[in-house]
């Protein structure tokens, strides 16, 4: 079965976009709005949409070579301070509207992630999830450290006593690489989002 190929049509003639010139041409190519090379300079240097869009991509280019560069310079302590942030702000998502951990107070205050063990008694608990509540900050995480005596009994009643011993217990040195700490910036960042998107439904 033979199919009848479409006869492409041919252009029709526009006038050049440049005020100077208005020449009658023929485009070559779809969306070409000028008729050569020397008008395109003309237009280019006179249409302001254009200069704008130009200036646009430029700048995008450049924030994305900065981030590239940005990047690479990145030393494991920055990346483990990247996957800190994303895991605090997870935190902050999971239990938003709950009570301080420590000392129970809903008032709009600001709040944090705290850590019940710390990190620097407890590293190898800094991204463990039962370890971290969220906490008001001026009072409790800032002004009492920790406010570890209120915060022992809100943690047992929030996941009770053998969790709690748990946590109180001996722990096996983790040492994150550089790649297992970008994948968990990633991970938490996507939980984040996604606890955002439920609230927002």
């Amino acid at each position: 079965m033979r199919v009848a190929l479409k006869e492409k049509k041919a252009p029709r003639p526009k006038k050049c976009r440049v005020a100077e010139c208005r020449a009658s041409f023929v485009p070559q190519r779809l969306g070409q709005a000028v008729c050569s090379p020397a008008c395109a300079i003309v237009d280019a240097a006179t249409n302001k949409p254009n200069q704008e869009k130009a200036r646009k991509s430029l700048a995008q280019v450049e924030r994305r070579e900065i981030k590239v560069r940005k990047e690479k310079l990145k030393s494991r302590a920055d990346h483990l301070k990247d996957t800190q942030h994303a895991f605090n702000a997870w935190i902050r998502a999971r239990d938003a509207g709950q009570p301080c951990i420590s000392c129970g107070t809903t008032a709009d205050v600001q709040y944090c992630a705290g850590h019940y063990r710390t990190t620097a008694a407890c590293p190898e608990l800094r991204f463990e999830p039962l370890n971290v509540h969220l906490q008001c900050n001026r009072n409790c995480n800032m002004g009492k450290s920790g406010n570890l005596l209120g915060y022992r009994p809100g943690l047992i009643e929030k996941i009770g006593i053998e969790a709690v011993e748990w946590l109180e217990g001996p722990h096996e040195a983790k040492k994150y690489t550089v790649e297992q700490l970008k994948a968990m910036t990633a991970e938490y960042r996507a939980k984040t989002r996604e606890l955002k998107r439920g609230v927002a439904a």
